[in-house]
């Protein structure tokens, strides 16, 4: 079900793959350790968690190894261990047991298809199950959606002043979008109405992306029986709601504050900080979580693995949704610390990647 960016790590280190059972336990326990309490672990309490009895020597020589293979590090002189993000990017890929939601996980994020019916809009329900998610997962829930989801039932040209005219986009589920056109001289307000006119016969039940495939085609073919300025008034409306790499893409984060739970030193402060400024730079986590839309399943991306969180250490934890017609619209997931309870919330992320599908009839 995991899919995440193959960063040329582990596979070429045959080393990893030949841990033996018991170096493979002493590594758990240490991981296991960090993703409960964040806290290093050392040998004399490894020796007391595992199955088979080690004394502490012995535990500190598989340490030794583990370290050696860039599993594991000590953050300063004599501590106990913590896991590399390569050592976390192994725990994930070859040790952990991904777990299953319980049945009130389920209908807590399930419960978000019956808000879609008190919601304003697709993005105001979206909203809401990004709260749950946040909530059950304690970390920050981000959504990355398309402006353009929502199916179109109107359009009208209203002009402003002789070259500037509004263009009012109604949506079937009543949100309302207001975009300024520029005229080409000499525009009437004949052709306004003809514009409407022609765009209204053929983007009904359309959402943007489909209507100006339509809107393209359509044009060419009908180009003789438009007026000329009515067809530059046609294009330039096609042209105005196109949008671009900053307009057609909309991010929401929910559960900013779930970040500032449990901080154990000043250390954490100043990466929660980060990772604070690196969600205001919404570039840069649109451009994140738009390479979750060509895969399949969830993708997990681990402190360094993307550049964006790279110096607040932070996980990402994302999965593609869909609409109607199978097409991938969306990418929603969690943001949080590298100790993220991984095993609890890709579950948790791929189940509400499912809902938001079926909220969208995929």
């Amino acid at each position: 079900m995991a899919h995440h960016d193959p960063i040329g790590l582990i596979a070429p280190n045959a080393g990893l793959a030949q841990l033996n059972e018991r170096s493979r336990e002493i590594f758990r326990q240490i991981v296991e350790s960090y993703l409960a309490t964040g806290e290093p672990v050392g040998s004399r309490n490894i020796s007391r968690l595992i199955t088979v009895p080690l004394s502490p020597a012995s535990v500190r020589n598989v340490m030794s190894d583990l370290e050696q293979l860039g599993l594991i590090y000590a953050p300063h002189t004599s501590a106990g261990r913590l896991p590399t993000e390569l050592g976390l990017r192994f725990f994930v890929d070859a040790l952990m047991q991904v777990g299953d939601l319980t049945e009130p996980e389920r209908q807590s994020i399930q419960a978000q298809l019956a808000s879609v019916g008190r919601a304003q809009s697709v993005e105001a329900a979206l909203g809401e199950a990004l709260t749950r998610l946040s909530g059950l997962t304690r970390a920050a829930a981000v959504v990355l959606t398309a402006k353009s989801n929502a199916r179109l039932k109107h359009i009208e040209f209203v002009r402003l002043e002789p070259e500037r005219a509004l263009v009012v986009l109604v949506a079937e589920d009543g949100q309302v979008e207001n975009r300024v056109l520029t005229l080409a001289a000499g525009v009437p307000s004949s052709a306004l109405v003809e514009a409407s006119n022609f765009l209204n016969a053929r983007i009904r039940g359309r959402t943007l992306a489909e209507a100006r495939l339509e809107l393209e085609t359509a044009l060419s073919q009908d180009r003789a029986e438009l007026d000329q300025l009515t067809q530059k008034v046609i294009s330039a409306g096609i042209a105005s709601w196109s949008g671009g790499a900053n307009d057609d893409r909309q991010l929401i984060v929910r559960g900013h504050a779930n970040l500032l739970e449990d901080l154990h030193a000043l250390d954490d402060l100043e990466r929660v900080r980060l990772l604070f400024d690196d969600l205001e730079t919404k570039r840069g986590v649109i451009d994140l979580l738009g390479r979750a839309e060509s895969a399949e399943g969830v993708r997990i991306f681990i402190g360094s693995e993307n550049k964006l969180f790279s110096l607040s250490g932070s996980s990402t934890i994302i999965a593609p949704y869909s609409d109607g017609a199978g097409h991938i619209v969306g990418v929603l997931g969690v943001i949080g610390p590298t100790r993220l309870n991984y095993a609890r919330v890709i579950p948790m992320v791929d189940y509400a990647a499912r809902v938001v599908s079926q909220m969208l009839g995929g």
